[in-house]
């Protein structure tokens, strides 16, 4: 296996890898879709923020939880149990999509849905990663690729998704999105896991433990917070695409899927870069670096009223939040201990995908009062002055 596919070499990994290369990309045809349906009937950028928030800010109170349970239960189990009912929340999408029969409110509800079954699905699959190589110098590979899978699935997805609803309607995503979870199932239901070391503290106590152990570690404290500076400010562009592409650039749910889909190969081209790497020192200096030319780029991406210049500008910050993300995730489950790994995972969710919905939100807010242009720019400078202060406050990793 070339070594920037080692992780490949573990069964178990590759069955993983597979099955959400494809499930992934039908989530994010989902999204565009989701997206765009909001707009179309509501034409609102505040509907926009308020059905990203409702699908996200399940995880910020719930995924705590989550990560106890899965340090606590069999998580292959648990994620055989989440892909189920995501497949039915796609299904009940398709059906109401299909029948003409979907409301607004409903978009929130089903966002809702969805959210409360991520908040316990993802801090268990960030941390059953681990459990899939037998070498634990393969893990930094392996989450690597568990990155280039969703960004090659953000690469396609949206490019797809666009396209079939340009074609077909909304209806067609969400179905083929239901169809998708297949995949991930399939290959669950065909791993050997290895025993998993179990948690038996009440669950209060256990989140507890959990807090302590992760703000004790300054690396990882450090870490959580420039992960959520990052979602909070830099990743809510993604909710204001449907009017960039419909009011500045005067395109359709095409130009929408193709803007998606820039960003979308930055970050995979960030992938790529981080699963080349042969160590993780080095990675600190990768974030800082990152979170600058993310501020650079969303600021350039604010201000262009020109496409061809936009979607580079959207490519740089794809590649730059994915170096942010990956690497953090990759610093941070080099140092957690295996016994707190779903819980400091948890935390590491909520930072990245909890705190998300709150800028998601806010921008939605503020762009409906004083501009969406405006609303980025502002967002711009604050990651900008994140990133400093990260570059001037980071810890040694390289000891650890």
């Amino acid at each position: 296996m070339p070594d920037i596919l080692r992780a490949l070499r573990h069964r178990n990994y590759r069955l993983y890898f597979s099955g959400q290369l494809v499930s992934l990309a039908g989530t994010w045809m989902q999204m565009i879709a989701m997206s765009w349906l909001t707009y179309r009937l509501t034409n609102s950028t505040l509907m926009l923020g308020l059905v990203s928030f409702a699908g996200q800010i399940p995880i910020l109170a719930v995924a705590p939880l989550g990560g106890v349970l899965s340090d606590r239960f069999d998580k292959r189990v648990m994620m055989l149990w989440t892909q189920s009912l995501a497949m039915v929340q796609a299904c009940l999408l398709a059906i109401l999509t299909l029948t003409d029969a979907i409301h607004p409110w409903q978009l929130i509800l089903m966002s809702l849905f969805l959210g409360l079954i991520n908040a316990i699905d993802t801090p268990t699959r960030q941390s059953f990663v681990a459990d899939l190589v037998d070498n634990r110098d393969d893990l930094p590979n392996a989450i690597a690729l568990n990155s280039f899978t969703m960004n090659s699935a953000r690469f396609l997805g949206p490019s797809i998704g666009g396209i079939v609803v340009g074609l077909a309607g909304e209806g067609v995503c969400f179905l083929f999105n239901a169809l998708s979870y297949l995949a991930v199932i399939l290959a669950l239901w065909a791993m050997r896991t290895r025993h998993q070391t179990r948690v038996h503290l009440p669950a209060g106590e256990a989140m507890r433990e959990g807090y302590r152990y992760a703000f004790g570690i300054p690396q990882i404290r450090q870490l959580l917070y420039v992960v959520a500076a990052t979602s909070f400010f830099a990743t809510p562009y993604v909710v204001l695409l449907p009017y960039f592409a419909r009011e500045v650039y005067a395109g359709g749910a095409q130009t929408f899927g193709f803007m998606s889909a820039s960003a979308g190969a930055g970050a995979l081209l960030g992938t790529i870069y981080l699963a080349s790497r042969k160590t993780v020192v080095g990675l600190d200096r990768v974030i800082g670096n990152a979170v600058l030319s993310a501020g650079c780029a969303l600021a350039v991406f604010a201000m262009s009223d020109l496409l061809v210049l936009a979607m580079p500008a959207l490519a740089i910050l794809g590649f730059s939040i994915i170096c942010i993300i990956a690497s953090s995730n990759t610093l941070i489950q080099s140092i957690v201990k295996d016994d707190m790994r779903g819980r400091v995972m948890a935390l590491f969710t909520v930072s990245f995908l909890g705190i998300a919905p709150l800028g998601s939100l806010s921008a939605g807010w503020i762009s409906h009062q004083f501009g969406a242009r405006g609303t980025l720019l502002g967002c711009s400078f604050a990651i900008l002055a994140a990133g400093i202060a990260f570059i001037r406050m980071r810890r040694p990793y390289d000891a650890l």
